[in-house]
């Protein structure tokens, strides 16, 4: 993160997504002052809290995308859920908190990838020696008594440890034991697991005996698995969570999708348990509070919220004054234009026109896109946009999915490996769609 200066943290996202530069400079300010917070000393660190984010706009137009590239940019533990999954405490569905519970789960198993490619090397040698052991059972066993015949066998074990390491053996059959995974067990049909203190499912899973089952199987294979016994003994679970909590707690990046579906006027017939409800639980997570977790208690003070919503029925001054104080920073991205759409299918790394081509090559087909076949793509996606419902950048997949239908159900057997996208051949595969009056029941 030292590295990373906002002005850069914004370069990198622009190779993923075209334009909303205010969202872009909000976010890359954000992750930065989690970087200058950890700089200051600890008595003054404690009282800085992070400055959560509303994104507004229409669907389609990057908000998700900026939040997701933001979270493997810095290697932050990051967690996308919809407001609308959750219900008031006390009624059947999810509560506000088990979003913590999850993001904590992700930063275990990134720790823990962490934590594995420290042990590699050393469980990879035990690995070697168990496998020895699986080729030449006796070569275990040393008589005192006999030193010749002691150093035979190590004679023989270096053999065909050579031979190991050269991956000559990698299709030999061997015996292994291999533990069955346990069946989870459902306690109770109403209750979701992540409402109870208790972990009863690890619980279970300690208490029930492990079924092993003697298999035979591939060198290859029995080494995978081989590998990750070893692996996971070698690590230190305690290390794991404390690390992952506190990973969380100072790095976590929640993504809270559709906020506007929460938010609306007081319900006036019974109790309002999946917006207003919600809104009343979603206060004391985002304004910190102590979760506890099956990793400890985790604090989310300084884990940095991520909202988003389309705002097209509702707007943010809908949301409970509490809950707008705690999203102080408000970015309104953009509508997408006929240019933007252009740069979609040109500029990202990853752009749909180079996808789609990577993917006719692995059939041998050359696929190419000429400049103004691309600029017709473009013009057909903002104006089916403009005449039915926006769907911002989703509308390109519909419309280029349709244009290179025949071309990728006809590759495998197609004679001339050589085809070009252009307006002719664009405005062929649309004219049919495009006459009609009601599109949308032709193109999403």
């Amino acid at each position: 993160m030292a590295d990373l200066t906002p002005r850069q943290i914004v370069q990198e996202l622009d190779r993923y997504i075209v334009g909303q530069d205010a969202a872009k400079r909000a976010v890359a300010v954000a992750i930065r002052n989690r970087w200058r917070r950890q700089q200051l000393p600890p008595d003054l660190r404690k009282d800085v809290t992070p400055k959560n984010i509303i994104l507004i706009g229409p669907t389609g137009v990057g908000k998700t995308e900026i939040a997701r590239r933001l979270a493997q940019l810095v290697g932050a533990p990051f967690l996308k859920i919809e407001a609308t999954k959750y219900t008031e405490v006390g009624y059947h569905g999810r509560d506000v908190e088990s979003m913590v519970r999850d993001v904590t789960e992700i930063a275990v198993g990134m720790v823990r990838q962490e934590q594995r490619k420290k042990v590699e090397t050393q469980a990879k040698e035990k690995v070697t020696e168990r496998l020895l052991d699986l080729l030449l059972p006796k070569s275990n066993v040393w008589d005192a008594d006999n030193p010749e015949e002691n150093e035979r066998r190590q004679r023989t074990r270096d053999k065909m440890k050579a031979r190991l390491e050269a991956g000559e053996l990698e299709d030999k059959a061997v015996e292994l034991n291999v533990e069955q995974k346990a069946v989870p067990v459902q306690i109770f049909s109403n209750i979701g697991m992540e409402q109870m203190d208790v972990d009863f499912q690890n619980m279970f899973e300690r208490i029930m005996p492990k079924q092993a089952q003697q298999r035979q199987i591939p060198l290859k294979e029995a080494r995978r698995i081989l590998l990750e016994q070893e692996a996971e003994a070698l690590i230190d679970r305690q290390v794991v969570m404390e690390k992952a909590v506190e990973l969380v707690e100072n790095q976590g990046i929640i993504f809270l999708d559709e906020l506007d579906k929460i938010c609306g006027p007081q319900s006036t017939h019974g109790p309002d348990v999946s917006r207003q409800g919600v809104q009343r639980d979603l206060l004391p997570v985002v304004e910190g509070t102590t979760v506890n977790t099956r990793y400890g208690p985790v604090r989310t003070d300084h884990v940095l919220f991520i909202a988003a919503g389309a705002f097209h029925a509702s707007k943010p001054s809908d949301l409970m004054p509490e809950l707008q104080g705690r999203f102080p920073i408000r970015v309104e991205l953009t509508d997408l234009k006929r240019e933007d759409f252009l740069r979609i299918l040109t500029e990202p790394k990853h752009s749909l026109t180079k996808q789609y081509a990577a993917l006719l090559e692995t059939e041998g087909v050359q696929l190419e896109f000429s400049k103004d076949g691309i600029e017709e793509l473009a013009e057909t996606a903002f104006r089916v946009n403009q005449e039915t419902q926006n769907i911002g950048a989703r509308r390109l997949h519909t419309i280029l999915e349709r244009v290179v239908e025949d071309i990728s159900y006809q590759a495998p057997d197609i004679a001339e490996k050589r085809v070009v996208i252009d307006r002719a051949y664009v405005n062929g595969r649309l004219a049919e769609i495009l006459k009609k009056e009601d599109l949308s029941r032709f193109i999403l």
